[in-house]
């Protein structure tokens, strides 16, 4: 059995939210952001990643080129998917990295972001 310490699980989670925000910005995604859950107690994961997307096929395009670009670099597949069909938000969870991606309307209603303030902020160009 191979014993992974706790910072190399935390460099392998910042490392597949490097490549969730690769994906997404490949297919411009919009008001990308980062919040780093590691120090937030009560978190569920390592990372959320947050995205906007212009339409319900922009955030289903997102959400695919995210599904693509994990699958072809490190063979992982996301543990719980839902949202696909509608497009409307669609959350990848990869454990220690969740993407939750929105229509824009969606993301203003349920406000994710908000929900976890004391979580460290990055943003990232559209």
């Amino acid at each position: 059995m191979k014993v992974i310490s706790k910072t190399q699980q935390q460099l392998d989670a910042k490392r597949l939210s490097d490549l969730v925000i690769e994906g997404l910005q490949e297919i411009k995604g919009q008001a990308i952001v980062r919040l780093d859950l590691r120090e937030v107690d009560g978190a569920v994961s390592d990372y959320f990643v947050i995205c906007t997307g212009t339409s319900d096929k922009h955030v289903q395009a997102l959400a695919g080129s995210v599904l693509k670009l994990i699958k072809d670099t490190t063979k992982e597949l996301p543990y719980a998917r839902e949202g696909e069909v509608t497009g409307e938000w669609i959350l990848l969870d990869y454990v220690n990295v969740v993407l939750h991606v929105f229509l824009k309307e969606k993301r203003e209603f349920y406000q994710i972001e908000s929900l976890w303030g004391d979580a460290e902020f990055e943003h990232f160009e559209d």
